[in-house]
Protein backbone atom coordinates (compact mmCIF):
# COMPACT_ATOMS: atom_id res chain seq x y z
CA UNK A 1 0.00 0.00 0.00
CA UNK A 2 1.44 3.49 -0.93
CA UNK A 3 1.07 6.33 1.33
CA UNK A 4 1.66 10.14 0.40
CA UNK A 5 4.17 12.62 1.59
CA UNK A 6 1.79 13.36 5.12
CA UNK A 7 1.78 9.54 5.83
CA UNK A 8 -1.71 8.59 5.28
CA UNK A 9 -2.75 5.91 2.61
CA UNK A 10 -4.79 7.17 -0.71
CA UNK A 11 -7.63 5.16 1.60
CA UNK A 12 -7.41 6.87 3.98
CA UNK A 13 -7.17 10.61 2.39
CA UNK A 14 -10.02 9.60 0.07
CA UNK A 15 -12.02 9.07 3.37
CA UNK A 16 -11.02 11.77 5.68
CA UNK A 17 -11.59 14.05 2.36
CA UNK A 18 -14.98 12.74 2.39
CA UNK A 19 -16.06 13.45 5.93
CA UNK A 20 -14.99 16.61 5.44
CA UNK A 21 -17.41 16.80 2.55
CA UNK A 22 -20.05 15.47 4.93
CA UNK A 23 -19.07 18.03 7.64
CA UNK A 24 -20.04 20.81 5.53
CA UNK A 25 -23.63 19.20 4.63
CA UNK A 26 -24.46 18.74 8.23
CA UNK A 27 -23.47 21.91 9.43
CA UNK A 28 -25.38 23.33 6.87
CA UNK A 29 -28.26 21.32 8.06
CA UNK A 30 -27.63 22.06 11.91
CA UNK A 31 -27.60 25.80 11.19
CA UNK A 32 -30.93 25.58 9.09
CA UNK A 33 -32.33 23.98 11.80
CA UNK A 34 -31.54 26.54 14.36
CA UNK A 35 -29.32 24.20 16.49
CA UNK A 36 -26.16 26.94 16.78
CA UNK A 37 -28.49 29.40 18.40
CA UNK A 38 -30.26 27.10 21.11
CA UNK A 39 -26.42 26.52 22.21
CA UNK A 40 -24.86 29.39 24.67
CA UNK A 41 -21.56 29.68 23.92
CA UNK A 42 -18.52 32.27 25.33
CA UNK A 43 -15.22 32.91 23.77
CA UNK A 44 -12.29 32.00 25.08
CA UNK A 45 -9.69 33.77 22.99
CA UNK A 46 -9.51 38.11 24.05
CA UNK A 47 -9.42 40.21 21.12
CA UNK A 48 -8.04 43.65 21.92
CA UNK A 49 -8.79 44.12 25.82
CA UNK A 50 -10.85 43.18 28.75
CA UNK A 51 -13.89 44.20 27.37
CA UNK A 52 -14.28 42.25 24.60
CA UNK A 53 -11.93 38.72 26.19
CA UNK A 54 -13.16 35.83 28.21
CA UNK A 55 -13.97 37.80 31.85
CA UNK A 56 -16.12 40.29 29.83
CA UNK A 57 -20.08 40.73 30.78
CA UNK A 58 -22.72 38.79 28.66
CA UNK A 59 -26.22 38.61 28.61
CA UNK A 60 -27.94 35.82 30.20
CA UNK A 61 -30.90 33.85 29.13
CA UNK A 62 -33.38 35.39 30.60
CA UNK A 63 -33.69 37.81 33.17
CA UNK A 64 -32.89 37.12 36.24
CA UNK A 65 -32.45 39.05 40.03
CA UNK A 66 -29.60 37.83 41.06
CA UNK A 67 -26.62 39.13 39.53
CA UNK A 68 -23.76 37.44 41.84
CA UNK A 69 -23.61 34.53 44.44
CA UNK A 70 -21.76 33.59 47.74
CA UNK A 71 -21.83 29.93 48.73
CA UNK A 72 -20.85 29.33 52.46
CA UNK A 73 -19.82 25.87 52.13
CA UNK A 74 -19.65 24.08 55.27
CA UNK A 75 -16.62 21.67 54.73
CA UNK A 76 -16.69 18.09 56.64
CA UNK A 77 -21.14 18.11 56.26
CA UNK A 78 -22.89 19.47 58.95
CA UNK A 79 -25.89 17.17 60.80
CA UNK A 80 -29.27 17.92 59.23
CA UNK A 81 -30.84 16.63 62.56
CA UNK A 82 -29.46 18.98 64.68
CA UNK A 83 -29.66 22.15 62.26
CA UNK A 84 -32.63 22.31 60.01
CA UNK A 85 -34.14 19.66 59.97
CA UNK A 86 -35.99 18.77 63.39
CA UNK A 87 -37.22 15.04 64.20
CA UNK A 88 -39.34 14.45 66.99
CA UNK A 89 -39.37 11.05 66.27
CA UNK A 90 -35.19 10.90 67.31
CA UNK A 91 -36.68 11.73 71.08
CA UNK A 92 -39.51 8.96 71.03
CA UNK A 93 -36.75 6.20 69.83
CA UNK A 94 -33.95 8.30 71.61
CA UNK A 95 -31.58 5.04 72.38
CA UNK A 96 -33.21 2.56 70.52
CA UNK A 97 -32.07 0.20 67.57
CA UNK A 98 -33.18 0.96 64.22
CA UNK A 99 -36.51 -0.63 63.08
CA UNK A 100 -36.18 -3.76 61.40
CA UNK A 101 -36.85 -3.50 58.10
CA UNK A 102 -35.84 -0.32 57.25
CA UNK A 103 -32.56 -0.52 54.84
CA UNK A 104 -30.44 1.64 56.57
CA UNK A 105 -26.98 1.51 54.60
CA UNK A 106 -23.84 2.72 57.13
CA UNK A 107 -21.30 4.14 54.97
CA UNK A 108 -17.29 3.53 55.60
CA UNK A 109 -17.92 0.10 57.66
CA UNK A 110 -18.63 2.38 60.65
CA UNK A 111 -20.58 0.97 63.59
CA UNK A 112 -24.51 1.78 63.56
CA UNK A 113 -25.47 2.79 66.95
CA UNK A 114 -28.83 3.98 68.24
CA UNK A 115 -31.23 6.48 67.72
CA UNK A 116 -30.13 9.93 68.79
CA UNK A 117 -32.08 13.13 69.29
CA UNK A 118 -30.97 16.41 68.64
CA UNK A 119 -28.01 17.74 71.19
CA UNK A 120 -29.31 20.79 70.79
CA UNK A 121 -33.61 22.70 71.30
CA UNK A 122 -35.04 23.66 67.98
CA UNK A 123 -36.73 26.83 68.21
CA UNK A 124 -38.66 28.79 65.56
CA UNK A 125 -37.94 32.44 64.05
CA UNK A 126 -39.17 34.69 62.92
CA UNK A 127 -42.74 35.29 61.67
CA UNK A 128 -42.71 32.16 59.53
CA UNK A 129 -41.58 30.13 62.22
CA UNK A 130 -38.46 28.53 60.88
CA UNK A 131 -37.06 25.57 63.09
CA UNK A 132 -33.53 26.41 63.81
CA UNK A 133 -31.49 24.53 66.46
CA UNK A 134 -29.45 26.41 68.96
CA UNK A 135 -26.75 25.99 67.47
CA UNK A 136 -26.84 29.12 64.75
CA UNK A 137 -29.77 30.99 66.75
CA UNK A 138 -28.33 34.50 64.66
CA UNK A 139 -29.11 32.48 61.64
CA UNK A 140 -32.63 31.75 63.05
CA UNK A 141 -33.53 35.59 63.27
CA UNK A 142 -33.42 35.33 59.79
CA UNK A 143 -35.25 32.59 59.33
CA UNK A 144 -37.84 34.93 56.84
CA UNK A 145 -35.39 35.42 54.17
CA UNK A 146 -34.71 31.17 54.26
CA UNK A 147 -35.71 28.43 52.21
CA UNK A 148 -34.83 25.61 54.20
CA UNK A 149 -34.22 22.54 51.39
CA UNK A 150 -34.82 19.37 53.71
CA UNK A 151 -34.64 16.54 51.02
CA UNK A 152 -30.77 16.90 49.14
CA UNK A 153 -29.02 13.63 48.24
CA UNK A 154 -25.96 12.77 46.94
CA UNK A 155 -23.59 10.36 44.87
CA UNK A 156 -20.91 9.49 47.34
CA UNK A 157 -20.44 9.12 50.99
CA UNK A 158 -17.05 10.65 51.06
CA UNK A 159 -15.66 13.85 51.60
CA UNK A 160 -13.30 13.94 48.49
CA UNK A 161 -15.70 13.01 46.03
CA UNK A 162 -18.82 14.53 47.80
CA UNK A 163 -17.14 17.75 47.61
CA UNK A 164 -15.96 17.63 43.92
CA UNK A 165 -19.56 16.94 43.47
CA UNK A 166 -20.99 19.52 44.99
CA UNK A 167 -18.81 21.54 43.66
CA UNK A 168 -18.53 20.29 40.12
CA UNK A 169 -21.85 18.21 39.33
CA UNK A 170 -19.48 14.74 39.23
CA UNK A 171 -17.83 12.74 41.66
CA UNK A 172 -14.53 12.50 39.40
CA UNK A 173 -11.94 15.20 39.25
CA UNK A 174 -11.62 17.21 35.65
CA UNK A 175 -14.97 18.99 35.31
CA UNK A 176 -16.09 22.81 35.83
CA UNK A 177 -17.13 24.10 38.83
CA UNK A 178 -20.04 25.65 39.74
CA UNK A 179 -18.30 29.46 39.72
CA UNK A 180 -16.77 28.57 36.69
CA UNK A 181 -19.70 28.17 34.55
CA UNK A 182 -21.20 30.98 36.26
CA UNK A 183 -18.45 33.41 35.08
CA UNK A 184 -18.24 31.32 31.76
CA UNK A 185 -22.09 32.54 31.04
CA UNK A 186 -22.27 35.71 32.39
CA UNK A 187 -18.47 37.25 32.28
CA UNK A 188 -17.86 39.59 35.52
CA UNK A 189 -19.16 43.67 35.87
CA UNK A 190 -15.09 43.88 37.53
CA UNK A 191 -12.82 43.58 34.98
CA UNK A 192 -9.78 44.75 37.46
CA UNK A 193 -10.93 41.80 39.94
CA UNK A 194 -10.90 37.78 39.12
CA UNK A 195 -14.45 36.81 38.35
CA UNK A 196 -14.55 34.27 40.92
CA UNK A 197 -13.05 33.73 44.23
CA UNK A 198 -12.39 31.20 46.50
CA UNK A 199 -11.11 31.72 50.47
CA UNK A 200 -10.17 28.72 52.16
CA UNK A 201 -10.33 28.27 56.35
CA UNK A 202 -6.79 28.87 57.81
CA UNK A 203 -7.09 25.20 58.80
CA UNK A 204 -6.79 23.93 55.00
CA UNK A 205 -8.52 23.39 52.03
CA UNK A 206 -11.27 20.83 51.05
CA UNK A 207 -10.01 17.47 50.22
CA UNK A 208 -9.51 17.10 46.88
CA UNK A 209 -8.09 20.51 46.23
CA UNK A 210 -8.12 22.36 43.08
CA UNK A 211 -10.41 20.34 41.54
CA UNK A 212 -13.27 21.98 43.74
CA UNK A 213 -12.47 25.00 41.92
CA UNK A 214 -10.96 24.06 38.76
CA UNK A 215 -12.00 25.50 34.94
CA UNK A 216 -11.63 21.64 34.09
CA UNK A 217 -11.71 21.61 30.44
CA UNK A 218 -13.02 25.23 29.66
CA UNK A 219 -10.58 27.81 29.86
CA UNK A 220 -8.56 28.73 33.19
CA UNK A 221 -9.85 31.87 32.72
CA UNK A 222 -12.91 30.50 34.23
CA UNK A 223 -11.69 29.47 37.06
CA UNK A 224 -11.46 30.61 40.86
CA UNK A 225 -9.10 32.79 42.01
CA UNK A 226 -7.80 31.94 45.82
CA UNK A 227 -7.59 34.60 48.18
CA UNK A 228 -5.73 33.61 51.60
CA UNK A 229 -8.23 34.05 54.71
CA UNK A 230 -5.71 36.43 56.64
CA UNK A 231 -3.08 38.90 55.46
CA UNK A 232 -1.78 39.66 52.04
CA UNK A 233 -5.10 37.70 50.54
CA UNK A 234 -2.63 37.23 47.30
CA UNK A 235 0.97 36.76 47.59
CA UNK A 236 3.22 38.61 45.37
CA UNK A 237 0.59 40.66 44.01
CA UNK A 238 3.31 43.41 44.27
CA UNK A 239 6.44 43.47 42.22
CA UNK A 240 10.23 44.64 43.54
CA UNK A 241 10.11 48.60 44.29
CA UNK A 242 12.47 49.28 41.58
CA UNK A 243 9.82 48.27 38.78
CA UNK A 244 7.72 50.84 38.20
CA UNK A 245 4.16 51.08 37.09
CA UNK A 246 5.34 52.63 33.54
CA UNK A 247 8.21 50.11 33.32
CA UNK A 248 5.92 47.38 33.99
CA UNK A 249 3.33 48.45 31.64
CA UNK A 250 6.01 48.14 29.08
CA UNK A 251 6.87 44.45 29.93
CA UNK A 252 3.10 43.35 29.72
CA UNK A 253 2.89 45.53 26.63
CA UNK A 254 5.47 43.79 24.51
CA UNK A 255 5.09 40.29 26.53
CA UNK A 256 1.04 40.31 25.03
CA UNK A 257 2.24 41.75 21.32
CA UNK A 258 4.21 38.37 21.00
CA UNK A 259 2.16 36.35 22.23
CA UNK A 260 -0.72 37.79 20.02
CA UNK A 261 1.90 37.17 17.03
CA UNK A 262 2.03 33.30 18.71
CA UNK A 263 -1.86 32.39 18.97
CA UNK A 264 -2.61 34.31 15.48
CA UNK A 265 0.07 31.12 14.05
CA UNK A 266 -1.82 28.86 16.02
CA UNK A 267 -5.53 29.53 16.55
CA UNK A 268 -7.26 27.55 19.33
CA UNK A 269 -4.50 27.92 21.94
CA UNK A 270 -6.60 28.19 24.92
CA UNK A 271 -3.79 27.66 27.47
CA UNK A 272 -2.21 30.91 26.21
CA UNK A 273 -4.86 32.54 25.66
CA UNK A 274 -5.70 32.34 29.57
CA UNK A 275 -2.24 33.43 30.11
CA UNK A 276 -2.88 36.56 28.28
CA UNK A 277 -5.98 37.03 29.81
CA UNK A 278 -4.08 36.58 33.52
CA UNK A 279 -1.57 38.58 32.92
CA UNK A 280 -3.88 41.80 31.96
CA UNK A 281 -5.99 40.83 35.15
CA UNK A 282 -2.99 40.80 37.60
CA UNK A 283 -1.98 43.84 36.27
CA UNK A 284 -5.14 45.90 37.17
CA UNK A 285 -5.25 43.64 40.25
CA UNK A 286 -2.28 45.62 41.70
CA UNK A 287 -4.34 48.47 42.16
CA UNK A 288 -7.81 47.01 42.87
CA UNK A 289 -7.35 44.35 45.09
CA UNK A 290 -5.94 45.91 48.25
CA UNK A 291 -9.11 48.67 48.41
CA UNK A 292 -10.92 45.60 47.91
CA UNK A 293 -9.85 43.90 50.84
CA UNK A 294 -8.80 47.04 53.04
CA UNK A 295 -11.27 46.19 56.33
CA UNK A 296 -9.84 49.66 58.21
CA UNK A 297 -12.09 51.55 55.35
CA UNK A 298 -15.20 49.52 57.18
CA UNK A 299 -16.97 51.49 60.13
CA UNK A 300 -16.45 49.92 63.84
CA UNK A 301 -20.54 48.93 63.80
CA UNK A 302 -19.78 46.81 60.69
CA UNK A 303 -16.45 45.11 62.30
CA UNK A 304 -18.45 44.63 65.43
CA UNK A 305 -21.54 43.09 63.63
CA UNK A 306 -19.45 40.73 61.46
CA UNK A 307 -17.96 39.76 65.25
CA UNK A 308 -13.87 40.74 63.34
CA UNK A 309 -11.49 41.01 66.29
CA UNK A 310 -13.48 38.67 68.44
CA UNK A 311 -13.33 35.15 69.51
CA UNK A 312 -13.88 33.03 67.48
CA UNK A 313 -15.75 34.77 64.85
CA UNK A 314 -12.94 37.06 63.89
CA UNK A 315 -11.55 34.80 60.64
CA UNK A 316 -15.00 33.95 59.17
CA UNK A 317 -16.28 37.07 60.31
CA UNK A 318 -13.77 38.75 57.98
CA UNK A 319 -14.13 36.73 54.85
CA UNK A 320 -17.80 37.13 55.07
CA UNK A 321 -17.35 40.86 54.90
CA UNK A 322 -14.28 40.67 52.42
CA UNK A 323 -17.01 38.71 50.13
CA UNK A 324 -19.37 41.27 50.62
CA UNK A 325 -17.18 43.74 49.25
CA UNK A 326 -16.03 41.88 46.27
CA UNK A 327 -19.61 41.33 45.41
CA UNK A 328 -20.09 45.33 45.80
CA UNK A 329 -17.54 45.71 43.13
CA UNK A 330 -19.05 43.00 40.54
CA UNK A 331 -16.92 39.61 41.21
CA UNK A 332 -19.73 37.68 40.28
CA UNK A 333 -19.32 34.39 42.20
CA UNK A 334 -17.52 33.68 46.15
CA UNK A 335 -17.38 30.70 47.54
CA UNK A 336 -16.20 30.44 51.60
CA UNK A 337 -15.20 27.57 53.60
CA UNK A 338 -15.70 27.23 57.01
CA UNK A 339 -13.56 24.40 57.92
CA UNK A 340 -10.35 23.13 56.74
CA UNK A 341 -8.15 20.00 57.27
CA UNK A 342 -9.54 16.83 57.49
CA UNK A 343 -12.13 15.37 61.03
CA UNK A 344 -13.19 17.84 64.14
CA UNK A 345 -11.11 20.55 62.26
CA UNK A 346 -14.49 20.54 59.89
CA UNK A 347 -17.85 19.92 60.53
CA UNK A 348 -16.96 16.13 59.96
CA UNK A 349 -18.53 15.52 63.59
CA UNK A 350 -17.81 11.49 64.45
CA UNK A 351 -16.27 12.14 67.49
CA UNK A 352 -19.07 14.33 69.35
CA UNK A 353 -22.14 16.52 67.80
CA UNK A 354 -21.67 19.13 70.86
CA UNK A 355 -18.36 19.42 70.14
CA UNK A 356 -17.71 19.87 66.87
CA UNK A 357 -21.07 21.83 66.25
CA UNK A 358 -21.12 23.94 68.94
CA UNK A 359 -17.48 25.11 67.84
CA UNK A 360 -17.73 25.45 64.35
CA UNK A 361 -21.47 26.67 64.46
CA UNK A 362 -20.03 29.53 66.99
CA UNK A 363 -17.57 30.67 64.24
CA UNK A 364 -20.05 31.00 61.56
CA UNK A 365 -23.71 32.24 63.40
CA UNK A 366 -22.81 35.91 63.95
CA UNK A 367 -20.77 36.51 60.48
CA UNK A 368 -23.78 34.60 58.30
CA UNK A 369 -25.94 36.34 60.14
CA UNK A 370 -24.62 39.67 59.71
CA UNK A 371 -23.98 39.27 55.87
CA UNK A 372 -27.36 38.76 55.52
CA UNK A 373 -28.11 42.11 57.49
CA UNK A 374 -25.58 43.90 55.81
CA UNK A 375 -27.26 42.52 52.17
CA UNK A 376 -30.11 43.96 53.20
CA UNK A 377 -29.30 47.16 54.80
CA UNK A 378 -27.45 47.97 51.50
CA UNK A 379 -30.27 46.95 48.87
CA UNK A 380 -27.91 43.80 47.69
CA UNK A 381 -29.98 40.73 49.04
CA UNK A 382 -31.83 40.35 46.01
CA UNK A 383 -28.89 40.90 43.83
CA UNK A 384 -26.96 38.30 45.79
CA UNK A 385 -27.81 34.61 46.38
CA UNK A 386 -26.49 33.16 49.32
CA UNK A 387 -26.07 28.94 49.28
CA UNK A 388 -25.39 27.57 52.75
CA UNK A 389 -24.28 24.12 53.41
CA UNK A 390 -22.02 20.78 52.77
CA UNK A 391 -21.13 17.78 51.07
CA UNK A 392 -23.85 15.75 52.83
CA UNK A 393 -25.39 15.49 55.99
CA UNK A 394 -25.19 12.62 59.04
CA UNK A 395 -26.79 10.17 60.11
CA UNK A 396 -29.59 10.20 63.25
CA UNK A 397 -28.05 7.37 64.76
CA UNK A 398 -24.99 7.20 66.80
CA UNK A 399 -21.67 5.57 66.11
CA UNK A 400 -21.83 2.63 68.53
CA UNK A 401 -23.09 2.45 71.80
CA UNK A 402 -22.85 5.86 73.84
CA UNK A 403 -20.98 7.64 71.39
CA UNK A 404 -22.01 11.27 70.92
CA UNK A 405 -21.17 11.55 67.08
CA UNK A 406 -22.63 10.60 63.94
CA UNK A 407 -21.37 8.99 60.28
CA UNK A 408 -21.75 10.57 57.06
CA UNK A 409 -24.99 10.82 55.23
CA UNK A 410 -25.41 11.09 51.49
CA UNK A 411 -29.35 10.14 51.38
CA UNK A 412 -30.85 13.02 53.12
CA UNK A 413 -29.69 16.47 53.96
CA UNK A 414 -30.63 20.16 54.28
CA UNK A 415 -28.87 23.06 52.32
CA UNK A 416 -30.44 26.72 52.01
CA UNK A 417 -30.49 29.49 50.11
CA UNK A 418 -31.57 33.32 50.50
CA UNK A 419 -32.01 36.62 48.42
CA UNK A 420 -31.54 36.51 44.59
CA UNK A 421 -34.93 35.70 43.85
CA UNK A 422 -35.55 32.98 46.45
CA UNK A 423 -39.13 32.68 48.60
CA UNK A 424 -38.10 33.17 52.04
CA UNK A 425 -39.33 31.69 55.24
CA UNK A 426 -40.79 28.29 53.94
CA UNK A 427 -39.08 24.53 53.81
CA UNK A 428 -38.75 22.09 50.40
CA UNK A 429 -39.21 18.87 50.60
CA UNK A 430 -39.18 16.29 53.64
CA UNK A 431 -36.70 13.01 54.91
CA UNK A 432 -38.42 10.30 56.52
CA UNK A 433 -39.32 10.52 60.22
CA UNK A 434 -35.76 10.04 61.50
CA UNK A 435 -34.27 12.52 59.15
CA UNK A 436 -32.16 9.28 56.94
CA UNK A 437 -33.32 9.94 53.41
CA UNK A 438 -35.11 12.21 51.45
CA UNK A 439 -38.63 10.56 50.66
CA UNK A 440 -40.96 14.02 49.48
CA UNK A 441 -39.45 16.32 46.79
CA UNK A 442 -36.51 14.88 46.50
CA UNK A 443 -32.97 17.27 45.18
CA UNK A 444 -30.55 15.77 44.06
CA UNK A 445 -27.57 17.90 43.54
CA UNK A 446 -28.00 18.55 39.75
CA UNK A 447 -31.66 19.98 40.83
CA UNK A 448 -29.34 22.17 43.28
CA UNK A 449 -27.19 23.12 40.60
CA UNK A 450 -29.93 23.42 38.08
CA UNK A 451 -32.13 26.24 40.66
CA UNK A 452 -29.02 28.35 41.08
CA UNK A 453 -28.04 28.60 37.50
CA UNK A 454 -31.88 29.68 36.90
CA UNK A 455 -31.72 31.53 39.97
CA UNK A 456 -28.60 33.77 38.01
CA UNK A 457 -30.50 33.59 34.28
CA UNK A 458 -29.57 30.52 33.01
CA UNK A 459 -31.81 27.93 31.40
CA UNK A 460 -29.16 24.44 32.66
CA UNK A 461 -29.78 22.59 29.47
CA UNK A 462 -28.57 25.82 27.40
CA UNK A 463 -25.52 26.60 29.05
CA UNK A 464 -23.34 24.08 27.51
CA UNK A 465 -19.26 24.05 26.56
CA UNK A 466 -18.54 21.86 23.92
CA UNK A 467 -15.64 19.38 24.71
CA UNK A 468 -14.75 16.42 22.79
CA UNK A 469 -17.43 16.03 20.70
CA UNK A 470 -20.40 16.66 23.04
CA UNK A 471 -21.98 19.99 24.66
CA UNK A 472 -21.03 19.79 27.78
CA UNK A 473 -23.09 21.15 30.85
CA UNK A 474 -23.10 21.36 34.60
CA UNK A 475 -26.01 19.00 34.93
CA UNK A 476 -24.96 16.74 32.48
CA UNK A 477 -28.52 15.43 31.02
CA UNK A 478 -30.12 15.79 34.25
CA UNK A 479 -31.34 18.30 36.33
CA UNK A 480 -34.78 19.93 37.48
CA UNK A 481 -35.27 23.54 38.54
CA UNK A 482 -36.79 23.21 42.18
CA UNK A 483 -39.35 26.15 41.36
CA UNK A 484 -41.20 25.36 44.93
CA UNK A 485 -38.20 27.91 46.46
CA UNK A 486 -38.75 30.36 43.65
CA UNK A 487 -40.24 33.82 44.55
Amino acid sequence: MSFFPCGHSRREFVWQMGGGFAGLALTSLLDQDGFFGRHAVASDVPQSGPLNGPLAERPTHFPAKAKSCIFLMMNGAPSQVDTFDYKPALEKYAGQPLPEGKNYINSGGRRVGFLTPTFRKFRPGGESGLLVSDYLPNIRRHADKLAVIRSCHTDSHAHGSALVAMNTGKTFIGRPSLGSWCVYGMGTENQSLPGYVVILDKRGGPIGGQPNWSSGFMSAAYQGTLFRPSGNPILDLKGPNWVTPEIQRGQLDLLAQLNHQHLQQRPGGEELAARITSYELAYRMQSETPEAVDLTKESEATLNMYGVGQKPTDEFGRNCLVARRLIERGVRFVQLYSGGGHLEETWDAHESIEKNHGRHGAEVDQPIAALLTDLEQRGMLEETLIVWGGEFGRMPFSEGQNAPGRNHNPYGFSMWMAGGGVRGGMTWGETDDFGFEAVIDRVHLHDLHATILHLMGFDHTRLTYFHQGRDERLTDVFGNVVTGILA
